[in-house]
């Protein structure tokens, strides 16, 4: 029997989420709180009933497979495919694993964008089918990462870097979050980290954005960066800039 899971989203045509055109799969369910989450609905891994609303609706396996499928002329002619993200898609190991292995079987390519917060059984039962790994790395001070996300990110370093001594594609995303994220010492440390990594096709930076303050105080959740300005072209660059000079394959955006 297939398993079935709980998704939040799916988003058709995506174009920062991988290569080419894509169908992005959110999956609910995240062991991490950043401050800055852009999805807070994929926090929690049930169906949360708000104002009258549900978030969130159990699929089955055949009837996401059912949604994929209908756009594999656009994957075929972008170089796209699909791209299963959260929430944290790790948080739902065998529905992830069974999808992965239906694109693998129809010859999709497949991209999991994931946190890394996960156990080693986890991302050894993925990653022979994942052609390529989105992997968010915010913090390399374990303090931090505690302070902003609610994690200590050993877990997170140690995966990232099994997943590229493995050789498997991987393109590092860092989200910039003014006066968090950028600030000098967490930029070296994360370049000083990344070089030492095997196999990063690209590092892409995420600028903070304030969109999802709403979503928020809809779910009953405290946001914490109301005062921060999103960062604006100039300043992206300038970090792009910062990465580019220490021989870094740079993209503003995913």
């Amino acid at each position: 029997m297939k398993p079935s899971g709980i998704l939040f989203a799916i988003k058709k045509f995506a174009v920062h989420d991988g290569p080419g055109i894509r169908t992005t799969v959110f999956l609910k369910g995240c062991p991490l709180r950043c401050w800055w989450c852009h999805n807070p609905e994929g926090y929690e891994s049930g169906i949360q009933k708000i104002e009258n609303e549900s978030i969130g609706k159990e699929f089955t396996v055949t009837e996401i497979m059912r949604e994929i499928e209908k756009d594999t002329v656009f994957y075929d002619e972008s170089g796209g495919g699909v791209t299963f993200s959260g929430g944290e898609p790790l948080a739902q190991p065998d529905f992830l694993c069974t999808l992965l292995q239906n694109c693998r079987e129809k010859g999709i390519h497949t991209a999991v964008d994931t946190s890394g917060h996960a156990p080693r059984e986890c991302i050894d039962s993925v990653m022979p089918m994942v052609d390529l790994f989105l992997y968010d790395l915010k913090f390399i001070d374990s303090g931090l990462s505690v302070k902003y996300t609610g994690i200590s990110n050993d877990t997170i370093l140690s995966n990232c870097s099994y997943i590229c001594k493995a050789q498997k594609q991987v393109i590092i995303r860092i989200p910039i979050i003014p006066g968090i994220t950028d600030t000098g010492e967490n930029l070296s440390q994360l370049s000083e980290y990344i070089v030492s990594l095997h196999s990063v096709k690209r590092i892409d930076l995420l600028a903070f954005h304030n969109t999802a303050q709403g979503k928020f105080g809809r779910l009953g959740f405290e946001y914490k960066l109301k005062e921060i300005i999103p960062p604006g072209n100039d300043y992206m660059h300038q970090v792009k800039d910062f990465f580019v000079k220490r021989g870094f394959t740079v993209k503003i955006g995913g």
